[in-house]
């Protein structure tokens, strides 16, 4: 490739990393494609995960691509606004209303956008996966150790919608209908399903969506639950997988870095 072509090339890329409970990943993403532009990186997330020490790791990350000043997503598992973490899932309380952007900013040098990781999964997924292309409302909801949901309307995300935590008949819905509650209670899949029915019903007679992409794990084996569930809303499987954070991430940093 020319200088000018590696030139023009760049400018189509940002970093994703996306921190989790036991691993913290990176990769370069080609926004154009929507796919990495490198292997992805992962460094096990330190005991305790707390901030100064996350922020170690996500400096090691940001090294080991030497990218230079290109944009920086990063997820975290919790409601942020405005680059404040407002909650702590798989990480500690200690980050919570710590300014994260400011965090990672000043220990990277650079640009930093910091978002909650279904909102990034779900982007990604709405842009490049599952609901490529798709207009109106789409709702991704990642099953996993609770219930993660990301909302899109037309191309536009609309930040930390906690879905996963409605109450439907006196429960958090994440506590029925969660993957990890089918797993410690050992239900079949029909029994799960019927869960999940009861979950997505009453989310879809709140906000009417026209789409619902399901991530997590799980979505592996979506052909073993999804056509147990006699809901109005088309509901298919996530695409991405474990990439969908981080290119959701890095196309949230780009966007960002264009508006700043």
């Amino acid at each position: 490739m020319s200088r000018a072509g590696a030139i023009m090339a760049k400018k189509a890329h940002a970093l994703g990393i996306d921190i989790g409970g036991s691993g913290i990943k990176g990769a370069p993403v080609d926004l154009d494609k929507g796919a990495f532009a490198d292997d992805r990186l992962r460094i096990a997330t330190p005991d305790g995960a707390g901030p100064d020490d996350v922020a170690d790791v996500v400096a090691q990350i940001v090294e080991h691509f030497d990218l230079g000043t290109v944009p920086v997503g990063i997820t975290v598992p919790a409601v942020v606004t405005h680059g404040v973490v407002r909650s702590a899932a798989n990480i500690d309380r200690s980050w919570i209303d710590l300014d994260a952007e400011k965090l990672f900013s000043k220990r990277l040098g650079l640009e930093v956008h910091v978002v909650n990781d279904a909102d990034a999964a779900g982007v990604a997924e709405r842009h490049f996966g599952a609901a490529q292309g798709h207009d109106g409302l789409v709702v991704l909801t990642t099953l996993g150790t609770g219930i993660g949901t990301a909302v899109i309307n037309d191309g536009d995300l609309v930040p930390n919608a906690e879905l996963g935590h409605l109450e439907i008949d006196g429960h958090d819905a994440e506590t029925r209908a969660a993957e990890s509650v089918r797993d410690r209670e050992d239900l079949s899949m029909p029994e799960w399903a019927e869960r999940l029915q009861r979950y997505y019903r009453h989310l879809e007679d709140l906000i009417w969506p026209d789409l619902f992409v399901v991530g997590g794990g799980i979505s592996k084996k979506a052909d073993e639950f999804l056509p147990l569930l006699d809901i109005r809303t088309e509901i298919v499987p996530a695409q991405l997988k474990n990439k969908a954070g981080i290119i959701g991430a890095a196309r949230l940093a780009k966007k960002a870095a264009k508006h700043s």
